[in-house]
């Protein structure tokens, strides 16, 4: 006896290639969207590691390699008879404190230039990174946002004291920022040591800020890849199982015709 089947597996082959096509569009959309804004955080990130850079730099030349922060002083009269002060260093700031963040500075500056250029690069080409270099990045972003607070830190908190120790915590009438006018006799140039560690210091935390945000979007995109991996074995499973399904049916369909 004749026996006829609707058709309905090419059906549902047919609503699976449409939606495969549909949730790779959108992850596509979705993923460009992402690379675009890490590029343009990269960029900000090397913005404010130039900014950070260049006054360190100018402060590390004017004061011939002494580092300023942590730096400890009094002011003292110049002898008896004259009540001239003058300010005494006592123990200048160690110059690994310096040099750390100038250094930690530069490698962001370099890092961010890097990858802002190979992420421009994969959203030109279509190219994606694979989930381990997007792990690597993730790993990368987070060491990157935990140095750069440490250097903020300290570039804010070495300051602080230096500023402490030359107005006396405030016991004098000139305030830090009017004393960099003032020649304090130390055989340097300290008449821009002010302006250069405000600026390094908004460079340092607004390149903090960055590095944050670029680490969330590292673990979103992390994230991503993730579940495209995931949804793509749920939608081979899918297509394996409709792709069994559609044999059965043909076998029961030859079947019935025998």
């Amino acid at each position: 006896m004749l026996r006829l089947r609707s058709p309905l597996p090419p059906l549902r082959s047919r609503t699976f290639s449409w939606r495969q096509k549909a949730e790779a569009a959108d992850g596509k959309m979705a993923l460009d969207n992402l690379i675009f804004a890490q590029c343009i955080l990269y960029f900000l990130a090397f913005v404010f590691g130039f900014i950070a850079v260049v006054p360190l730099s100018e402060n590390a030349e004017d004061f011939g390699g002494k580092c300023l922060l942590f730096t400890r002083g009094m002011w003292q009269n110049e002898n008896i008879t004259v009540s001239k002060q003058r300010f005494i260093v006592e123990e200048w700031g160690p110059e690994c404190s310096c040099s750390f963040t100038t250094f930690v500075g530069i490698a962001s500056l370099i890092l961010s230039a890097v990858q802002a250029w190979r992420l421009l690069f994969f959203l030109c080409k279509g190219h994606d990174d694979s989930f381990f270099n997007a792990f690597l990045n993730l790993m990368i972003s987070s060491l990157m946002m935990f140095t750069v607070f440490l250097s903020s830190t300290i570039v804010s908190v070495g300051f602080n004291l230096w500023c402490d120790s030359v107005t006396e915590s405030g016991t004098i009438p000139n305030s830090c920022e009017e004393l960099q006018d003032t020649d304090l006799e130390l055989g340097l140039d300290n008449s821009a040591f002010y302006d250069q560690f405000a600026i390094a210091q908004f460079g340092l935390w607004a390149a903090w800020l960055t590095w944050l945000g670029i680490t969330v979007l590292a673990f979103l995109k992390v994230y991503h890849n993730y579940r495209q991996e995931d949804m793509l074995d749920s939608l081979i499973q899918e297509k394996e199982l409709l792709l069994g399904r559609s044999s059965r049916c043909n076998s029961d369909l030859k079947t019935g015709l025998i």
